[in-house]
C-alpha cells in the first residue's frame, strides 16, 4: 500500500466526469487499498478516486471511530437507484477542500448499487451518515463538489480563497 497525493480546489481534474470500470482486478484493488491508507492518513471517512487525481468510478467509505477497528467499504461504478423524499443536514467537509465545513442538505436515505472489491454486484440501503457520504463521494465522481450545494456567494468565497493558496504556494503574490 502506499499514500497517494490528495489534489485540491482549486484543481481542474476535480471537475472531471470519472469512467466506469470494466473488470475488477489486482490493479483496481491496489489502488482501493491505496485510497483507504490515505483516507485514514488524511483523515477522513470517505475518499473518491478523483481526489487522488485517479478519474475512476471507485471510492472508499470508512465509518470506524478512533478507537474502533477499521471497516473500510469499497464502492465500484456506484450508482444511486433511490433517494428518500425525507431530508437531513449535515456538516460537510471534504478532503480535498481541506479545513472547510458547511451544511449541507441531502436525502436521508438512498439506495445504491456497485460492484465490491471481488467484483460481485451489490445493493445497499444507506441511512443517516453513510447515505450522506456516499452521495458526498458519488457527486465527486461526477465532477461536483458539496460546495455546489451551498449558496453561490459562500461558494464563490471558497474558491476565491483557495485560488489564492495555490497562487501562494506557486510563488506568485497575492491578487
Amino acid at each position: 500500500m502506499a499514500l497517494r497525493h490528495i489534489i485540491t480546489l482549486p484543481d481542474p481534474k476535480l471537475r472531471l466526469i470519472s469512467k466506469p470500470l470494466e473488470r475488477v482486478d489486482d490493479s483496481v484493488r491496489k489502488l482501493l487499498d491505496d485510497m483507504v491508507e490515505t483516507m485514514h492518513e488524511a483523515p477522513g471517512i470517505g475518499l473518491a478516486a478523483i481526489q487522488v487525481a485517479e478519474a475512476l468510478r471507485m471510492l472508499v467509505v470508512d465509518l470506524a471511530k478512533k478507537d474502533e477497528p477499521a471497516n473500510p467499504m469499497f464502492f465500484i461504478n456506484p450508482e444511486i437507484v433511490w433517494s428518500a423524499d425525507d431530508r437531513s443536514v449535515y456538516e460537510e467537509g471534504c478532503l480535498s477542500i481541506p479545513e472547510y465545513y458547511e451544511e449541507v442538505e441531502r436525502p436521508a436515505s438512498v439506495r445504491a448499487r456497485f460492484i465490491d472489491r471481488d467484483g460481485k454486484r451489490q445493493e445497499i440501503l444507506a441511512e443517516g451518515l453513510l447515505a450522506t457520504v456516499l452521495q458526498h463521494e458519488i457527486d465527486h465522481l461526477d465532477g461536483v463538489l458539496f460546495i455546489d450545494h451551498i449558496s453561490k456567494l459562500k461558494r464563490d468565497r471558497v474558491i476565491k480563497k483557495f485560488v489564492k493558496m495555490a497562487k501562494r504556494a506557486e510563488g506568485h503574490p497575492p491578487l
